[in-house]
């Protein structure tokens, strides 16, 4: 049977729907879904997925899919998700990050 490779509305475990470009990508040996989300100002988002973890896959066209995706974008990384960052490893980071923000990312 042919891989699927394209543009589809992915939903998993019936509680998440993602919007994106769909296809099979090999990590650690093992098959993942990658879907890759486009976002605002031609931005993109990826995600792997365990194909267990799949309810359903919808092949559609590319402007569905995109539009769907713009409408149901992933959350970043929140900082309350992660451990305190020593003051040290925040200022060598070369990132516009600041420690008020909400958002690592």
């Amino acid at each position: 049977m042919d891989e699927f490779t394209g543009w589809a509305i992915l939903e998993i475990m019936g509680h998440r729907r993602l919007g994106g470009f769909l296809s099979e990508q090999a990590i650690a040996g093992g098959k993942m879904l990658r879907i890759d989300i486009p976002g605002p100002n031609e931005t993109k988002t990826s995600q792997f997925y365990n194909i267990g973890s799949v309810y359903s896959v919808t092949p559609c066209a590319e402007e569905i899919a995109k539009a769907f995706a713009l409408k149901h974008q992933p959350e970043p990384v929140a900082r309350w998700e992660l451990p305190q960052l020593p003051n040290a490893v925040i200022q060598s980071a070369d990132t516009s990050f600041d420690e008020d923000d909400d958002v690592l990312f």
